[in-house]
């Protein structure tokens, strides 16, 4: 592991002045393996207080083909908070003569769309050269402005696969007493530190970073190079002081963009008694509440000044019936607040993509904001931003991670709900019928559970039947097939569950040859084979936890004999088990297939034997049965 990781030089010189970016200069070591190499990079912050810093950004990049075409444009975002004051880029041929250059007043200028906004103050400023002669070189330069500040960007020279790193730096200079936090991650070293008679100046730099190739199952890239975290200890944004030192402190930072925003209007106070005062239990008011919430209000993302950070009111949520995550979240802790129940906002990161978070280092690692209703046996997590989420379900989005809740002692960092294999099920059930040509139909009913449901329920809510189809018809693991028919019934609990009823025809399923039949019994739920990697660098994660069995009945047609049947195979080791039995009865093939698997984390140096385990499951799966007819 150590020889991967990158050497982190304090003597590289890099200069601002003009490179020299000829492609023959690239040591080839840097060229094995690499789509685009980063010739140099510059990340310079200037710190002039707690609220205000000049960040100027310089990159270069020599594209060495068509799949590193994704480095050659240049997006920046910007705001209000962080105004792009110097734009430029320059394009560079193979031999490092400039052939176009461009002004920040040439590059296109668009307003940030997200998709799900209302409204924003956000503007990108972007350019592509669209060149392709490779190898070329792009150079981009930027300046941005801070008004406000409570994070600085993360330094990691690595953090695409397939690229190489000619040279990085990360230089800050700052006040002589401001105070600065930063912490060192996966070798980075400590920064070289000089002082003049009015700041400290920090310096990181790295150089002849070599392309890492991904592995399968391998952790994220964040988790495996060096890199520094930077944070400030006090700081001001959108008009609010805070403190990073720890997340108490950082959690009375988010209760003060929330104080004074939870007071009802009469009517939503009244129409809350109304609807829980009758209730039994605390969950069943819960449940009540959320459901509420769901039908009386949508997702609308607005993020104009603070509002990144800071939400609407409760009021304001209750008259317009749309918020953001943190408007909405507000809101339901309010009428929960109402009903005689707490509850808190809690600041989180949404996505499956999750950083993680080093809980020795407070730091913005967040996107996102939910609802939490804490309880010694039973907390309740609710996603508000969801109109059709069952209670109490985090899931893929923000299940198994870290989450800040923002208290009124203070930030507490809390572990979010992790899903084992007995929540992760996929029960299938298939009934089928193969003709004398090989055709086949088949009946399938799938009960999926917890992370397995949820494509099922975003097919189920978030596509039109016609968009179903064409999904479904592409995607299942048969040679050719039409799905004839499909329902959905859904069952919200806190481990939700969604029921799929298939109809499916598969011309010439089965091969016919003389008077013999080939036929495949394990119609869907087939594992794939792993690439062989002598050289396997990384740990092997498993991130979830499942369970999948299938039960599966084929009539066959009538005059036929079995000639050849499947040998039952079972495995059981570290990485998970399998069973896999075959039958015929009644002229049914009976398949049962069990497969389980655990989240888990495993040296690399046993990739050998995963691989093996993945082949012996996937020869299983694919294992014919042959009949003769009589």
């Amino acid at each position: 592991m150590k020889q991967l990781l990158f050497i982190l030089s304090l003597f590289l010189t890099v200069s601002l002045t003009a490179q020299n970016y000829s492609f023959t200069l690239i040591p080839d070591s840097l060229l094995k393996d690499a789509d685009a190499v980063q010739r140099i990079e510059e990340t310079r912050i200037n710190i002039h207080s707690i609220k205000s810093a000049t960040v100027k950004h310089k990159v270069a990049y020599t594209v060495l083909n068509e799949n590193g075409n994704n480095f050659a444009g240049y997006a920046n975002l910007y705001d209000n908070f962080q105004k792009l004051t110097e734009a430029s880029g320059k394009l560079f041929d193979a031999t490092g003569k400039q052939i176009k250059a461009v002004k920040k007043k040439e590059m296109d200028d668009v307003a940030y769309n997200d998709n799900f906004s209302l409204a924003g103050d956000g503007r990108i400023k972007r350019h592509n050269f669209y060149y392709k002669a490779y190898p070329y070189t792009v150079e981009y330069e930027e300046e941005q402005v801070y008004n406000g500040i409570y994070e600085f960007p993360t330094w990691q020279p690595m953090d695409y696969y397939d690229f190489s790193v000619q040279a990085s730096s990360y230089i800050i200079e700052m006040p002589l007493d401001y105070k600065l936090r930063y912490k060192l991650i996966n070798g980075a070293s400590e920064p070289v530190v000089t002082n003049n008679a009015n700041a400290k100046i920090l310096t990181w730099q790295a150089s002849n970073i070599k392309p890492v190739k991904y592995e399968a199952y391998q952790p994220p890239l964040s988790r495996l190079m060096p890199a520094v975290l930077i944070g400030p200890v006090d700081f001001e944004y959108g008009g609010y002081s805070g403190n990073l030192s720890t997340w108490d402190n950082y959690g009375k930072y988010f209760a003060s963009l929330y104080k004074g925003r939870d007071v009802l209007p009469e009517n939503i106070k009244a129409a809350i008694h109304k609807l829980v005062d009758g209730l039994p239990d605390r969950d069943e008011k819960i449940k009540a509440l959320y459901s509420y919430l769901q039908q009386n209000t949508h997702y609308i993302s607005i993020q104009l000044g603070i509002g990144g950070l800071q939400p609407f009111d409760a009021k304001y949520v209750a008259e317009k019936k749309y918020g953001d995550c943190k408007a909405l979240t507000n809101y339901m802790v309010s009428i929960l607040k109402e009903a005689g129940i707490k509850a808190y906002s809690a600041v989180i990161f949404g996505g499956k993509n999750f950083p993680y978070v080093y809980e020795d280092f407070p730091k913005h690692y967040f996107n996102h904001v939910v609802t939490c209703v804490p309880d010694v046996k039973d907390t309740v997590w609710l996603e508000c931003t969801s109109q059709t989420q069952s209670a109490g379900y985090a899931g893929t989005f923000t299940g198994n991670r870290k989450a800040l809740l923002v208290t009124e002692d203070g930030g507490k960092l809390v572990n979010t709900p992790k899903y084992d294999a007995n929540n992760n099920l996929q029960v299938r059930k298939i009934t089928a019928r193969i003709d004398e040509d090989g055709n086949l139909m088949a009946d399938v009913f799938t009960h999926f559970t917890g992370i397995q449901q949820e494509l099922q329920h975003s097919l189920f809510h978030d596509v039109n039947q016609e968009d179903r189809e064409k999904y479904l018809n592409r995607t299942l693991n048969l040679p050719t097939y039409k799905v004839e028919k499909i329902e959905y019934k859904e069952i919200k609990n806190a481990i939700p569950a969604m029921d799929e009823s298939l109809t499916i025809s598969s011309p010439n399923y089965a091969s016919v040859t003389g008077k013999r039949l080939f036929v495949m019994p394990n119609l869907f739920n087939k594992e794939s084979r792993l690439t062989e990697n002598a050289s396997r660098h990384f740990d092997i994660v498993f991130k979830d936890s499942y369970r999948d069995v299938d039960s599966i009945f084929i009539r066959l047609p009538q005059g036929y004999s079995t000639e050849s049947l499947p040998k039952d195979v079972t495995l059981s080791n570290k990485f998970g088990s399998y069973k896999i039995s075959f039958k015929v009865k009644d002229n049914t093939i009976e398949v049962i297939r069990v497969r389980e698997q655990q989240e888990a984390v495993f040296p690399a140096a046993e990739y050998p034997q995963l691989v093996a385990f993945f082949d012996a499951m996937a020869k299983a799966d694919r294992s014919r049965l042959v009949l003769v007819k009589n």
